[in-house]
């Protein structure tokens, strides 16, 4: 006989616990009742689902193979409906309170700061705490609601909300071309000053041009290197060598024509695929309506295509 649907996701729960504590007494003993009714309630969740999830001895409980592949798909499961009982307790209030952002710094300043005044005056009741880091925050340590992501996403329990591609750029100054000459492809950047993130590994999408040198990084070599990319911006703007930038990042300048997009006919990913610029947030908080509004209001502002990379 299927157990109903409300049963169903507690003994789902339950199996989580179970999971977690790795003991039947623990989850027992928390929750004020007998291993019994733990066990029965698994046993309950392994009959409605037709598999063995767990195997059981007196000293060790572990998880089948099926239970290894249920466990992630039991949180999912667990914080969206967690997430659905918070957006609708909040549907018959007026946004309030306040919603934590964690974005980049420079990320933030250009693109997420000039979206805030519309959803503001549309949401006055809501106070945004904004805190400007190039560190990947810990949403649940640091209590955030939002954060913005830019690169690949590992897997994680995170929600993650596509917001736009990560398209790099090759830019140099007027000075820097008239001085150096203009490459003609990518494959000609080895031998150019070429100006570059001090990190290791580069991240994703760095130096990359698809079918071009195994799709791995050119060997591009340079006068500078740091680990700040407005810093890199401006050395470029002053003529110092060639950049590889996020159009995010340089399309102000392209469009005045302080720097010049040498390949903008040239997209460009990491061997892990398209980096992307992702806002994410914890399932199942309190605060889970109020973060919808803001990713829908972030995505709506960014457009669809871009507004960065329109005529960039």
């Amino acid at each position: 006989m299927k157990i109903a649907w409300e049963h169903m996701l507690d003994a789902i729960k339950i199996f989580l616990d179970v999971v977690a504590e790795g003991s039947f007494t623990a989850v027992a003993r928390r929750q004020d009742t007998a291993v019994s009714s733990v066990s029965r309630k698994i046993d309950a969740l392994e009959v409605d689902l037709g598999v063995r999830l767990l195997v059981r001895s007196s000293r060790s409980i572990l998880l089948t193979d099926a239970g290894e592949e249920f466990v992630p798909r039991a949180r999912r499961l667990v914080a969206e409906m967690d997430d659905a009982r918070h957006v609708l307790a909040d549907l018959d209030a007026d946004p309030s309170g306040l919603l934590s952002v964690t974005v980049p710094a420079a990320f933030g300043r250009r693109h997420v700061v000039p979206a805030l005044p519309a959803f503001l005056e549309k949401y006055p009741l809501i106070e945004v705490e904004m805190h400007v880091s190039d560190d990947r925050v810990d949403l649940a340590a640091q209590r955030a609601d939002v954060a913005i992501r830019i690169g690949v996403l590992p897997d994680s329990d995170l929600v993650a909300t596509r917001l736009a591609p990560l398209r790099r750029l090759a830019c140099a100054s007027p000075v820097y071309l008239a001085r150096h000459g203009r490459p003609k492809g990518p494959e000609q950047l080895v031998s150019h000053n070429c100006l570059s993130y001090s990190s290791t590994p580069l991240p994703a999408g760095w130096w990359h041009f698809p079918e071009l040198h195994r799709k791995t990084p050119l060997p591009v070599r340079g006068t500078l290197k740091t680990d700040d990319t407005e810093t890199l911006l401006e050395a470029a703007i002053a003529g110092i060598g060639i950049v590889h930038l996020a159009s995010w990042l340089v399309c102000d300048a392209v469009r005045d024509g302080r720097l010049v997009s040498l390949f903008p006919q040239a997209a460009n990913g990491g061997p892990q695929g398209l980096p992307e610029i992702h806002a994410v947030r914890l399932p199942g908080r309190s605060h889970t309506a109020k973060a919808q509004l803001l990713i829908a209001h972030l995505k709506q502002h960014i457009g669809e295509i871009p507004y960065w990379d329109r005529d960039v």
